[in-house]
Parts: C-alpha cells; structure tokens; sequence
C-alpha cells in the first residue's frame, strides 16, 4: 500500500478544512457522499501480515468514513465487501482539492471493510489503498 504521501496529507488536509464534496463511482453509477473523515490509525494485527491470502494489512491504515444517502447503493456493495467475501473489488471515490491554489482532482481506492445502514443513509468503513492525482 504504498501511495504518495504528500498527496494523502493534502487531501487530509483539505477534507479537515474545507468538507469538499467526494463522489463514490459503483457500477457505473455515481452516488454523492454527504459526509467524510480519513484518519490513520491501528488496525488489529501485530505485524504486516496478508489477511486470508486476500489482502495485505501493515499495522497501522488510512482509513476513510463516507455517509452516502442513496440507499440503492446498498445491494450494489455486497461483492465489495471484505471479509468471507474472495471477490470483493475496489471502492473508488473522487474528489477536487487545492493544491497551492491549484484545483486538483483526486481518486481514492479503498477495500470496503464495514457498513452500517440506518433508515436514512449508509456509513461505509474503508481502508485506502490507491491514491491518485488525475
């Protein structure tokens, strides 16, 4: 999971400051996020391990909350998901930020490893993975 960090730490930045708006891309379709926070924290193992010959974990990842509205997202992420779930695919979020009064857009690739779903909307828990700048 290697990524550029100067990228990551303005977009973290930028997202602390001034709540831009990120866009989830799933199965052709676009689903506004109503709210986001990326932190970088612990996760549960020891060491860098890979998890379940699936996906590699350091010991400590960036990981991102999304709230999105749209509740027909839901069916859609189920193949998403990590977990018993071998075939779980990429998650990729887009937004803009500034860079130096430069308007950058950004992609952002998670692994999906939580949900939780209310009446009204979807919290997606993800782990980052790729980081680019288009």
């Amino acid at each position: 999971m290697s990524f550029n960090m100067d990228l990551l730490k303005n977009l973290m930045e930028f997202n602390d400051k001034n709540s831009p708006k990120f866009t989830l891309f799933l199965n052709n379709q676009l689903y506004p996020i109503s709210s986001t926070s990326i932190t970088n924290s612990p996760i549960p193992v020891n060491e860098p391990t890979t998890r379940g010959g699936v996906y590699f974990s350091d010991k400590f990842a960036f990981k991102m909350k999304c709230v999105v509205d749209d509740l027909s997202v839901v069916p859609l992420l189920t193949k998403k998901m990590l977990g018993p779930n071998t075939e779980f695919g990429e998650l990729k979020i887009t937004t803009q930020i500034d860079i130096n009064g430069k308007p950058i857009t950004v992609e952002i690739f998670t692994n999906l490893t939580n949900s939780v779903q209310t009446p009204t909307s979807i919290e997606l828990s993800m782990i980052i993975v790729k980081l680019e700048s288009v």
